[in-house]
């Protein structure tokens, strides 16, 4: 069995005592990081630092997923992965609102690496509008997605969860992949109204998840994983294993968890499930999901 990380980051930020050139992918600013509980994760994070953690994991292949909304960054990220067998494909980011979408589309796959883009990333958790998904712009940038054969990952928090599943229903020609479950309030044990929404957004057929980005909706520090399994076993239930996909959110999970932490606990938590079952969530469903095939693998 091929074991996938369908999720993953790498960056390389801006620092002061950092030069903005140097070898290496270009340095990037990195506002997110600069909020002071995330000293611990502002540092470079690169395809060498990954591949010694999945190793240590036993993960075969993985996801890397645009951290920034730059063009820039997803053209360096389809190069970085050509020039490596770990990451099988790239998630990267595009303006959805943009009336040229489908060229720049185009011009992504034309470039270095291109063939390895397997799906878009908007960073809708950051949009104050809970019903910005519903736009007619974005429904147009969605079905140009779908039309370039890619993928499309939600990135959401619960309470836009009712316009994800109104354009989910929206674009049945799209495949869809809800990010860490839509962030649900772990570290205040409190399922409802997410576990109704996951439910919803279950129910149509074009949607995948990923079991991942737990360990940093718990509390950091006092994380346990009988306080994830509710959660997981709400996606697990409603998804089945044949559309959840395990995800490590590195280097994220470090604020609360280590890259073997974050395998083993997904491991705990899938544990009743048949030989099968585990094989698609640690493989079988990302492959599907993302269209990858036997020469990705």
């Amino acid at each position: 069995m091929i074991r996938i990380d369908a999720h993953h980051h790498l960056w390389r930020p801006v620092a002061a005592s950092h030069p903005a050139a140097g070898p290496g992918p270009r340095r990037r600013p990195h506002r997110w990081l600069d909020a002071p509980e995330m000293a611990p994760v502002r540092r470079d994070f690169t395809l060498e630092d990954l591949a010694r953690e999945t190793a240590a994991a036993a993960i075969d292949r993985t996801i890397l997923v645009q951290v920034l909304p730059e063009m820039d960054e997803t053209t360096e990220f389809l190069a970085l992965a050509a020039g490596t067998d770990l990451v099988a494909g790239v998630v990267g980011w595009a303006d959805l609102t943009s009336n040229r979408l489908s060229d720049t589309l185009a011009a992504l796959r034309a470039a270095y690496g291109g063939e390895l883009l397997v799906g878009v990333r908007h960073l809708v958790q950051s949009e104050p509008d809970p019903d910005w998904l519903n736009r007619p712009d974005v429904h147009r940038g969605l079905h140009a997605v779908a039309t370039a054969g890619l993928t499309y990952d939600l990135l959401t928090l619960p309470r836009q969860l009712p316009a994800a599943i109104a354009t989910v229903r929206a674009l049945p020609e799209l495949t869809f992949v809800l990010d860490h479950l839509s962030k649900p309030p772990i570290r205040w044990g409190e399922l409802q109204p997410w576990a109704s929404l996951i439910r919803q957004l279950a129910a149509q057929p074009n949607v995948f998840c990923k079991l991942s980005g737990m360990v940093t909706e718990a509390e950091w520090n006092n994380w346990s994983a009988s306080a994830l399994r509710p959660y997981a076993d709400v996606a697990l239930d409603a998804f089945g294993p044949e559309r959840v996909m395990f995800g490590s959110d590195w280097p994220v999970c470090l604020l609360a968890a280590s890259y073997e932490d974050v395998v083993a606990v997904a491991e705990e938590l899938t544990g009743s499930l048949t030989e099968t079952e585990r094989s698609e969530v640690f493989g079988g469903t990302a492959a599907r999901a993302y269209r990858l095939g036997k020469e990705d693998l």
